[in-house]
């Protein structure tokens, strides 16, 4: 049976304050977790590898988890690529080389889904990324993210560390970001249904055709996904240990894959709005099917627990309590 190992670790957490990050930091504090270092952008600016590194060895975290980097939908991936890719290859650089540095045995990335190949085959295998060209709408993030992955694995090979990228879907729940100009699909869709409910006849504006597939999960799963793999290395599990050994990057998905139009039913249903949805096709759809296979994970025991309903009846109270 695993010891929780975890409890006493001194536990630098970067993106405290996003979506992610704050669904981490809760997850583990109901694991009895205490011990954070949690800082804010004007207390240490991440793009500086200077100061970054300085902060490492100063603080000497046990863990880092790297939850930072800018983010956001196929709007704000086509606007601003140049900012994508610079913030993201200098966050995700500037960690695990001072990981590196000073001595931090573990070191845990995040990747996304969106930087597999926009014709790789279905379900998603960790294999397939490099295989084929990327989607364009989302280049400069994923070549970024791409960068970051690699320097995890190349410091395995190079100085037989064992740091890991997580690759989990398209996450979704409480603190995401529900701006229309930089948000991602789900959190768009429940913002248009909300201000539209209370307006008799109005239309509900998609991006898109609506036909695009994509897998969503809960941001809760995705926090569960970080501490069950880092007890698994903790504990020193063989067979976690030989799977990111073997190419030290997991996918954690969810198995809930609905059309984008789907979807937004679903949360019209939800709350309560007649379906009066328009499909605006000057927008691009982006990959038309994006899910993730999810042998790796699964293998070692775990699976999502919130069902596609609780996680978006969940985010859509957090919305009307935040925002209305």
């Amino acid at each position: 049976m695993s010891r929780n190992l975890l409890q006493n670790k001194k536990i630098f957490i970067t993106g405290h304050r996003g979506m992610v990050g704050i669904a981490l930091v809760k997850y583990l504090k109901k694991k009895r977790c205490k011990n954070f270092i949690l800082v804010t952008k004007k207390q240490i600016n991440l793009l500086d590898e200077n100061k970054v590194n300085k902060f490492i060895k100063k603080k000497k975290p046990q863990i880092i988890i790297n939850c930072a980097g800018r983010v956001g939908g196929i709007l704000a991936n086509s606007t601003y690529p140049v900012e994508f890719l610079n913030e993201n290859i200098l966050i995700q650089l500037n960690l695990v080389n001072a990981a590196f540095r000073n001595k931090i045995e573990h070191f845990i990335n995040l990747g996304s889904s969106c930087i597999y190949p926009k014709t790789s085959k279905q379900p998603i295998k960790e294999e397939y990324l490099l295989s084929s060209h990327l989607e364009s709408t989302n280049e400069a993030y994923a070549l970024a993210k791409i960068v970051g992955l690699k320097s995890c694995e190349f410091y395995n090979k190079q100085y037989k560390k064992s740091y890991f990228t997580l690759m989990p879907c398209n996450l979704y729940g409480p603190n995401d970001n529900f701006n229309l100009k930089n948000s991602h699909f789900i959190p768009a869709l429940i913002k248009k249904v909300i201000k539209s409910r209370n307006k008799k006849n109005s239309k509900i504006e998609i991006w898109g055709t609506g036909k695009p597939k994509r897998e969503v999960m809960y941001v809760e799963d995705l926090a569960r996904a970080i501490y069950f793999c880092l007890e698994k290395k903790l504990n020193k599990d063989k067979k976690f240990l030989k799977i990111i050994k073997q190419n030290p990057v997991i996918n954690i998905g969810s198995g809930n894959e609905f059309t984008i139009k789907q979807f937004a039913k679903m949360i019209c249903k939800i709350a309560n709005k007649s379906e009066n949805l328009i499909f605006n096709k000057n927008y691009p759809d982006g990959t038309m099917r994006k899910i993730l296979d999810n042998k790796k994970i699964s293998s070692l025991g775990w699976k999502p627990k919130i069902s596609l309903e609780k996680g978006l009846i969940e985010t859509i109270e957090w919305y009307k309590e935040n925002y209305l």
